[in-house]
């Protein structure tokens, strides 16, 4: 199993688009909108988990995340694993890739946006704000210290 860190000048860049916007997350086409639509700039990155070869699950880092007007960046975002790849600890080694990543740039947090319960608490991220999202639910927005 592979992670990489990958810019939209990275030969694999399309293939983890098209993964994204055929994968069963609903969230997935919109990363894919993204990723061709050039949104992503400067430092920010998609982080692919990859199996042989295979996509299998990504994340991204990126300056802002569904909530506007907040004061808080950088975030990880869009986390997901394939089903088949579920319980492999994929989304702990993407996000350490992400915050290993963050770090190297001189970033002493992370935060990230989520309504699921006690998923990201396991990997040390705390709760510090509730928001509605763009959609209109309200998420709660998790931060953590990178060590």
């Amino acid at each position: 199993m592979a992670i990489e860190i990958i810019a939209s000048s990275s030969p694999l860049w399309e293939r983890v688009a098209d993964y994204a916007d055929a994968c069963s997350w609903r969230a997935g086409q919109a990363l894919a909108r993204d990723m061709r639509s050039g949104a992503f700039t400067g430092w920010e990155r998609v982080i692919a988990a990859l199996d042989e070869g295979r996509v299998c699950g990504y994340c991204t880092v990126t300056k802002t995340d569904c909530i506007p007007d907040v004061p808080y960046t950088p975030y990880i975002g869009f986390v997901f694993v394939d089903e088949a790849y579920r319980g492999n600890r994929l989304s702990e080694k993407m996000i350490r890739a992400a915050m290993d990543y963050l770090k190297s740039l001189g970033f002493d947090r992370v935060y990230l946006t989520s309504d699921h319960e006690n998923l990201y608490e396991k990997y040390g991220f705390t709760v510090i704000d509730r928001k509605t999202a763009s959609w209109g639910a309200e998420e709660k927005i998790y931060m953590r210290q990178l060590s």
